[in-house]
Formats: structure tokens, sequence, C-alpha cells
């Protein structure tokens, strides 16, 4: 058993985090909240974040004011997406609920904007987070939580290495009903091979010339764990 009697990290701060695709950069209102409004496509945002708790945004500042007080209120460490190839800001997504004494934090407020669905890009966005979390952190345990209602989110959560863990009935009120959670998680020890799955789907060898995908993320993690990656 690992002895963790000395253990000890800090919470996630403002960090850079630079792919091949997408370079997350942390949130500032000035620079970012202009950019970040159009990219999730305006106010098709309350649609785009539905299954969030808070109630729908008025407009670009009521939306601001919500980031800001998630930073100053909850602690979230906010990183949007800035697509390397265009420049554009194309999403958003925070560390939240950081448990540094035992080396916890969650990946939430995820927002992949309209334009980069189910793209190589978002794929990207949370293996650098969570490669940060794991190899600059130290921390043991990285959560994905949503609304039991969201499909895309859990299959998104499955697809990434998240384990489901369960359902929480009646955890919180969102939107003035009652919202059951899912629970999801990846832990340090099945970092490895959650990494060498990600890194090989990311390689440019698994990506044909109109950009589609050669073997399914799922897949390779898979064959690794079989022994049977190329």
């Amino acid at each position: 058993m690992r002895d963790l009697r000395n253990y000890k990290v800090k919470a996630p701060g403002p960090v850079m985090l630079t792919g091949r695709f997408v370079t997350l950069e942390p949130y500032e209102r000035e620079a970012h909240l202009d950019a970040l409004w159009d990219g999730l496509g305006g106010m098709d945002v309350n649609q785009l974040i539905r299954y969030f708790p808070n109630d729908d945004f008025a407009g670009k500042e009521d939306f601001g004011s919500w980031l800001e007080a998630a930073r100053t209120q909850s602690n979230f460490v906010t990183l949007v997406f800035r697509e390397n190839a265009s420049g554009r800001i194309v999403g958003m997504a925070s560390y939240m609920r950081p448990d540094p004494k035992n080396g916890v934090v969650e990946v939430g407020s995820v927002a992949h904007g309209p334009d980069v669905k189910r793209s190589p890009l978002t794929t990207e966005v949370h293996y650098l987070m969570a490669r940060h979390v794991f190899e600059d952190l130290g921390y043991r345990r990285y959560e994905w939580k949503c609304h039991n209602e969201n499909e895309p989110s859990k299959r998104a959560a499955v697809r990434y290495g998240f384990s489901f863990e369960g359902i929480f009935r009646q955890h919180m009120i969102s939107k003035g009903a009652n919202r059951d959670t899912a629970w999801f998680s990846m832990i340090d020890s099945e970092w490895p091979l959650l990494k060498q799955a990600f890194e090989a789907w990311l390689a440019p060898e698994n990506f044909g010339p109109d950009g589609t995908q050669r073997r399914r993320l799922e897949d390779i993690r898979t064959e690794i764990s079989e022994g049977t990656a190329a």
C-alpha cells in the first residue's frame, strides 16, 4: 500500500497548457469575455449549457459576472480554449472543488463551442487538463460530474477514460428542479494507460487525409490494456 503520511499537493492555479490543436489559457475577463461569449454562440450559450445548475444568462455581462463569481467565491480555475490554427476562443472548462489535502479535483463547467464539438481539439483539451492534474500537480483523483440527463456529457466522460461510479440522487437543485448527478473519475494509477491511449489517438498518423480518425480512443485503450496495441 502506498504510504501517504507525507502526501502534500497544492490547489490548481492559473496555468497555460499547449498542445498541437489547442492552447488553454487562464480566463481573464478583459482579455477573453467577448471572444468566449461569441465562441460559445452568444445567447445560444443558454442552450449549450442547459444542464448547468445556474439560471439562464441575460446576456454577455451576466455571463461574465457568473464566471467572476465562480472564481472568487468557489475557487474555480477557468481555462479557455484557443484554437491554434485560427486563434479563436472556442470553449472553456474549469478545475473545480479542489481538495489538496486528499489530492482530489473536479473538471467541470465544460462547454465546447459549436465549431469544435467532436473534434480532435476537444479531446486534446481533456488530455492536457488531466496530464496537468496528475503529472504537474501530483493529484490522486480527477472527477467528472454531470446532470444525469446529460447523455452527451456521460458519453464524453467514458470516452475520455473516466470510470462511472454511480448516481447521487437529488444531489442538488438545478433551475428549480431536483437534479440527480452522475459521478465519474480517473485515478493516478490509471493515468499511464490513459495517457498512452490519448497520445496514440492524438498522433498525426491516427488521422486520414480528410481528418477522420483511424482508431477510436476507446479501442486504443482496450488494445493497450490487452497488450495488443500496434
